[in-house]
């Protein structure tokens, strides 16, 4: 199997591992030194033990729904549903790796909104998706 595939197949078992709420299968895609950012917040978290334990603390019921996943070599996003307590909240994960690991991790959220009536005549619904107005 070569490089990219088992890197492909450590995201997709971090993203089941992630929806079980596995936290030690979870987190083994991490490098001990990795790094993990969240922009929204402005947050940073150094090393697995931390980005384990921030998530490992999330009083949230959550839910994770992969839409995609693509990369090539050091360099991996994953597009996802993450829904808390019910309310989704879109999001990408960009995952750069060496020697089989996440090294560095930046995660992006974003919360669904409504389109507007002045696209409407532009635009079709994705895949499985309706376009509620605004």
């Amino acid at each position: 199997m070569d490089s990219d595939s088992r890197i492909r197949l450590a995201i997709e078992e971090h993203w089941r591992a992630s929806e079980r709420g596995d936290l030690q299968a979870e987190h083994a895609i991490y490098a001990v030194d990795a790094i993990l950012d969240y922009p929204q917040s402005g947050e940073r978290f150094h090393g697995r033990a931390a980005i384990s334990a921030q998530r490992g603390g999330h009083p949230a019921d959550r839910h994770f729904t992969i839409q995609r996943i693509t990369g090539r070599g050091p360099l991996w996003v994953s597009e996802c549903v993450i829904t808390y307590d019910g309310s989704p909240s879109h999001s990408v994960s960009i995952m750069e790796f060496a020697d089989g690991h996440v090294i560095h991790e930046t995660q992006y959220f974003a919360d669904p909104f409504p389109a507007p009536a002045s696209r409407a005549s532009l635009a079709d619904p994705m895949p499985g998706r309706s376009l509620p107005e605004a």
